[in-house]
C-alpha cells in the first residue's frame, strides 16, 4: 500500500531523518509553524529505511556552497523568517 507521510524538520543547518526506502519527496511546507517534509511512500510495510539529508539556508544567510536537490521553501514568523530546503545527494 501506498501512502503520504509527514516528516517534521528541526530549524537546523542539516537534518537527518530516516524515509522508508523508495520514498519520494514531494513538498515542504510549514503545519502549525514546524517545517515538514512530505513523501509519497511506495510500501508502508517496508522494513528498510535510508537515512536522507536535507540542508536548510536562510535567504540573505551567506554559505560557503549551496547544493543539492531543490525540495522546497517554507517560511516562519509570518513570512518574516524564510528558509530554502535542499536533498543532499
Amino acid at each position: 500500500m501506498q501512502a503520504i507521510w509527514k516528516f517534521p524538520l528541526q530549524c537546523a543547518n542539516k537534518n537527518t531523518i530516516a524515509l522508508p526506502k523508495g520514498a519520494k519527496v514531494l513538498c515542504v511546507q510549514t503545519q502549525r509553524d514546524v517545517p515538514c517534509v512530505w513523501a509519497l511512500v511506495p510500501d508502508t510495510n517496508a522494513e528498510v529505511v535510508q537515512e536522507r539529508t536535507f540542508a536548510i539556508y536562510g535567504t540573505g544567510h551567506e554559505h560557503e556552497s549551496i547544493g543539492g536537490e531543490y525540495v522546497g521553501t517554507f517560511q516562519l514568523q509570518g513570512g518574516a523568517l524564510v528558509f530554502h530546503v535542499f536533498e543532499e545527494k
